[in-house]
């Protein structure tokens, strides 16, 4: 059996070991912005678009998968990359009293297949649109940016009411994604490289 060399032979166990490492003190999940589009046929003012920078409370940033793919050799099994899939991409919107962005978000699965006879519109190109999730520094820079392709919602929550309840009405919209990339930001702090 092979032996394993360490890799760094003087061991980093300080506290201020570990604190030269977090130089930029950590990235910070609620230092986020996203920035959502709709597709041209649903007519949504700009009022809408910028509230929905403000008014969108919770997201991720986006999955993927390589799901490998079984060879089998003489009663062994060699694993080789197989497809990429995405996973559909949720976001937690709060709902203001005028209820723009959950009627925009209702139009838009509307425009896709209607509520009143299940029809709708079936060219992807006319009901599908790009959306963006910026991670921010703290001062406000983008560090890393996420471009999503071609989403379009697949569901939009229920909102519960209650008399019991005074809290601000909140509901989930599940996106499909064909496909995404990830951007260096234009920040001094950011790091890695474009994934494209």
């Amino acid at each position: 059996m092979a032996t394993r060399t360490q890799l760094n032979t003087i061991p980093l166990r300080k506290i201020t070991d570990f604190k030269s490492k977090l130089s930029g003190g950590g990235t910070r999940s609620n230092l986020f912005e996203v920035e959502l589009a709709f597709p041209a046929s649903i007519n949504v003012d700009s009022t809408t678009l910028d509230k929905s920078r403000f008014l969108v409370k919770a997201a991720a940033l986006p999955a993927s998968n390589v799901t490998p793919l079984d060879v089998a050799f003489r009663g062994r099994t060699l694993k080789v990359a197989g497809d990429r899939s995405f996973e559909s991409w949720t976001i937690t919107i709060i709902n203001d009293t005028d209820f723009a962005i959950r009627s925009t978000f209702e139009k838009w699965t509307n425009y896709m297949n209607r509520l009143s006879d299940n029809t709708g519109e079936t060219n992807p190109a006319l009901y599908q649109a790009d959306a963006f999730v910026y991670q921010l520094n703290r001062d406000g820079s983008i560090l890393r940016a996420y471009h999503f392709y071609d989403t379009f919602p697949t569901a939009v929550s229920s909102i519960n009411l209650s008399y019991e309840s005074d809290a601000i009405q909140e509901f989930t919209v599940e996106m499909q994604v064909h496909w995404w990339e990830a951007i260096k930001g234009s920040s001094p702090a950011s790091g890695g490289e474009d994934i494209n």
